[in-house]
């Protein structure tokens, strides 16, 4: 059995870090120590999609919220927050997927923004609606397992760097200038 360690203690590859059971071969994270679940808001309206979607991403150590309707996810984006939000496409009407993802965009938290439908918008135009991922439905589990795990990473990283773009201190001109000018001219041999 190959182990690798995690805080002084060998886990099993494919088990469950708690009980060394082994895992749902549907699970994804089999290494990787998370003290906080991430939480994402899924929003479909079919409920069959809504409900398997939810058991394989709570199988997957994720703390899941649904919505039926643009309007329940508009709600419980104000009342929760989340790091992710995946939303159908055609709900209630052609567009409510896309009232979703501006209601995402304008809560404080910037959750990452994924589109989940069987209608995918061509090219990159989708990206201009705010979108940061675009899941084309039906989808392989495991493909759609990476695809969050690695939009949730990136989406974190490009906060992060903006947090420390906000917070880093600007050089003004003449501070910038002074350094210049305190330079010595390099002189040609």
């Amino acid at each position: 059995m190959k182990g690798y360690p995690l805080k002084g203690r060998p886990i099993q590859v494919g088990s469950d870090k708690a009980t060394k059971t082994p895992r749902n071969p549907y699970s994804f994270r089999t290494l990787e120590f998370s003290p906080m679940k991430r939480r994402i808001l899924l929003v479909d309206d079919e409920l069959a999609i809504l409900l398997t979607l939810k058991a394989v991403l709570e199988m997957n150590d994720f703390e899941v919220e649904t919505a039926a309707s643009a309007r329940e996810a508009r709600s419980k984006l104000r009342a929760s927050t989340f790091h992710m939000v995946i939303t159908d496409m055609r709900m209630e009407n052609e567009s409510a997927g896309l009232d979703v993802v501006r209601a995402a965009k304008q809560v404080s938290y910037q959750p990452a923004v994924a589109m989940l439908t069987a209608f995918p918008v061509p090219g990159s135009e989708w990206r201009d609606e705010g979108m940061d991922e675009m899941l084309v439905k039906p989808m392989n589990i495991m493909n759609l397992l990476r695809q969050i795990e690695a939009l949730l990473v990136t989406h974190e990283d490009k906060k992060q760097k903006a947090a420390q773009k906000l917070s880093a201190p600007a050089s003004t001109p003449a501070k910038a200038a002074g350094r210049t000018s305190a330079r010595k001219p390099a002189t040609a041999n």
